[in-house]
């Protein structure tokens, strides 16, 4: 059975329990008077009666680079930190009144609705999570992205998971890539999305290692035309006609990689709100691995470059009994970069660095202290080399049976004892996952 298919009948199975968000508080009435409410058919789609039993995101901050937002709406308010704006001469960035973009991406994260019961408005998918809001500068033009401040402000400020829903033709540059590697180092899974330009060409952030790349699934499960593909994606999520948030109008509605991205993201929160243990990569691995595909099927051991594991099944997520898997999980992961100009060891990111030479032609401090180390060894070796040849023309001390004692042989010591080569202790284990549930969304 195709997921165009499967999607379908869930919508038809939810169709008018477009308030069902209500029982995070109480018990709501079976239909919504609002049409905002009525037509969140993506949230209808991932059953959040059951989605949200196994977790609303609660103690996971979301950190939203975008134009800001406005934390005093309705569907929002008491949901949103003060943020920085990295634009407009610095300041908060949740008091945004002009462009509602990042408004839309923090609402359909975790907008909590308002009215009785929680039933009218937008309602995120993890109402319970925290919007720390970053404008970035987009003012700025030339070549780059205008993101590595904003990026180690989230790592530094607490966010766990970064929402980028915007994309540019330009690679990034050498800041931009450490403070990619700062955010890794520091375990916060980074999402974006893939574009809208409908073309295989590479958009970024999202084709930068270290990113989750998400596209977009249009309304009757089939990947969105306009959604941007490659070998990087790895998750698509709905996209088409998506009603959010915004600031000039109370609300609005869009198709794109952004609202996507935003799904991703909310759900990549309710992960690690339920598994604080996992890592950013093992978060992105529950994901991909309960993902289904839009010829409905899941598991699949490689990523597609249209879709890449398939469309994001929240629930699944959170309640299929799923190995932790490897610390990356599906992500590639970004090479060492450079420290940026006029950082010094103790700069955000330099943790990612490595032995970088510090300049042409001159060593690292740690390349320096490998030849010391090797220089140690060969002397260690003469040494030995010398002592032993002397006791082999001197014979055993008297009673001795040789170097290393009984059952040592030749000069071996014997390998089972402590101190040599011990077996290492069995490394931690993260807690059983929740047994497998029965099948839905």
């Amino acid at each position: 059975m195709g997921y165009g298919m499967s999607f379908a009948r869930t919508l038809r199975a939810v169709g008018g329990l477009a308030a069902a968000g209500a029982l995070l508080f109480a018990a709501a009435p079976s239909a919504s008077a609002d049409y905002i409410r009525d037509g969140q058919w993506a949230l209808d789609a991932f059953n959040p009666q059951k989605v949200w039993k196994e977790s609303t995101g609660k103690n996971v901050t979301v950190a939203v680079i975008d134009s800001g937002v406005n934390g005093e709406h309705v569907d929002l308010k008491g949901n949103v930190l003060p943020g920085k704006s990295f634009a407009d001469g610095g300041g908060t960035a949740d008091h945004e009144t002009g462009d509602d973009h990042g408004t839309a991406m923090a609402a359909l994260i975790a907008g909590h609705g308002h009215g009785p019961h929680h039933g009218d408005g937008i309602m995120g998918l993890a109402p319970d999570a925290k919007i720390l809001p970053i404008k970035r500068n987009e003012s700025m033009g030339g070549d780059a992205n205008n993101i590595d401040g904003p990026l180690r402000y989230a790592v530094d400020h607490g966010a766990k998971v970064i929402n980028m829903s915007f994309a540019g033709p330009y690679a990034l540059t050498e800041n931009e890539k450490s403070a990619i590697g700062y955010a890794v180092k520091k375990d916060v899974l980074l999402v974006a999305g893939s574009g809208n330009d409908g073309t295989g060409k590479p958009s970024y952030p999202a084709a930068a290692p270290g990113v989750l790349a998400v596209g977009a699934v249009a309304e009757d499960g089939k990947v969105l035309g306009e959604s941007n593909y490659g070998p990087h994606i790895r998750l698509i999520a709905p996209g088409e006609k998506i009603y959010s948030a915004g600031t000039s109008m109370k609300y609005r509605q869009a198709t794109g990689t952004s609202d996507a991205t935003a799904y991703v993201s909310a759900a990549a929160a309710l992960v690690r709100s339920k598994f604080p243990e996992l890592t950013a990569g093992q978060v992105a691995h529950r994901l991909t691995k309960t993902a289904i595909t839009p010829e409905g099927k899941t598991g699949i051991s490689s990523p597609d470059p249209k879709y890449g594991y398939g469309v994001i099944r929240p629930y699944r997520a959170l309640s299929e009994n799923i190995p932790a898997g490897a610390k990356n999980g599906p992500l590639t992961m970004p090479k060492e970069t450079v420290t940026p100009a006029g950082a010094g060891a103790d700069a955000p990111g330099s943790e990612a660095q490595g032995g970088v030479s510090d300049a042409a032609g001159s060593l690292s401090p740690l390349a320096v202290a490998g030849i010391v180390l090797g220089v140690v060894v060969v002397l260690g070796i003469v040494v030995g080399v010398v002592v032993a040849t002397n006791k082999r023309r001197n014979g055993p001390p008297p009673g001795g049976t040789g170097f290393g004692g009984p059952g040592g042989g030749a000069g071996v010591p014997p390998q089972h004892q402590n101190g040599f080569y011990q077996q290492p202790g069995n490394p931690g284990a993260y807690p059983s996952a929740p047994p497998t549930r029965p099948p839905g969304q």
